[in-house]
């Protein structure tokens, strides 16, 4: 049963999705006057703001399936705004580009959205413009916080090895760290990245823990994109790690980390984690937690 603060949270978010796709033209089935739905129009959009893409980039981005993206790409080769190649620097992938004729339909898809939402805000004073702009960006990163995908992968996935340079960057960056970027496969261990139209937004994992604290599990990688802090991004995926360690049979959460990272010890305390004496010999590790999970 839902609580009332959840069900407060929903009725609104239907409202506003209702209020919101009346307004916007998603209702039409022209979308905005062009002849195409709004799928077909989406797809159009994607393909021509990032000067072509490939078929599987598409579908992670726009979370399609394979059915769903063959049929709409179909449908646009069919009016002549796309065509799809060969990849020249990997046979296997395809490409989805703009023709002449699509370019021209980009930029007429571009000109109307333009001034179907200059004509909703114009109404608008500069104070209330502002106060909308404001809650769009910040009901916007909720939602796709609230969305991303988690999964585990494999350390040697290219989605993890981008999330692990991002995070010894982040630290290099922030305390100096000279640690080395990629990870290495290890018994027991097992990591999660976060993705948002097909790029690691959040990483994270957890290994058996050393023998002075003997039946936990240690976080291992914590990492948020900088874009996504805020949101709960980095509490989702610490619950998530702690879910697993349950599910591997661990009684303990422990992990290490410097004291130049204020936010990440904000979120661990705010997540029931204490703080411990050493219990490894980490040089780059100033603070040690731990967290019961029983």
């Amino acid at each position: 049963m839902q609580s009332a603060e959840l069900s407060g949270t929903t009725a609104v978010l239907r409202h506003f999705n209702r209020t919101y796709t009346q307004r916007v033209g998603v209702l039409e089935e022209s979308f905005l006057g062009t002849g195409r739905p709004l799928a077909v129009s989406r797809l159009l959009f994607e393909i021509g703001r990032s000067d072509g893409a490939s078929v599987a980039d598409l579908r992670r981005r726009l979370d399609l399936d394979s059915g769903q993206l063959s049929r709409t790409l179909r449908h646009l080769e069919r009016d002549g705004l796309i065509e799809t190649v060969p990849d020249e620097s990997d046979g296997r992938r395809r490409l989805a580009r703009l023709t002449a004729a699509g370019r021209q339909a980009w930029l007429d898809l571009d000109r109307r959205s333009e001034a179907k939402a200059t004509g909703i805000v114009e109404a608008l004073t500069p104070r209330q413009r502002a106060r909308l702009a404001e809650a769009l960006m910040t009901a916007d990163l909720l939602v796709r916080a609230a969305t991303v995908q988690l999964r585990e992968v494999e350390v040697t996935d290219p989605l993890a090895r981008r999330a692990q340079q991002a995070f010894v960057d982040e630290l290099h960056e922030r305390f100096g760290f000279a640690g080395g970027a990629a990870d290495e496969p290890e018994p027991g261990s097992t990591f999660v990245v976060a993705t948002a139209e097909g790029s690691p937004v959040a990483y994270g994992g957890i290994r058996p823990a050393p023998d002075t604290v003997p039946d936990a599990a240690e976080v291992k990688r914590m990492w948020v994109h900088s874009d996504w802090r805020g949101a709960g991004l980095g509490s989702r995926m610490l619950r998530h790690l702690e879910q697993l360690a349950l599910e591997r049979g661990y009684r303990e959460m422990v992990l290490d980390t410097n004291g130049a990272l204020a936010e990440a010890i904000a979120l661990y305390e705010r997540s029931g984690y204490h703080r411990i004496e050493r219990y490894n010999d980490n040089p780059d590790a100033e603070l040690f937690f731990r967290k019961s999970l029983r």
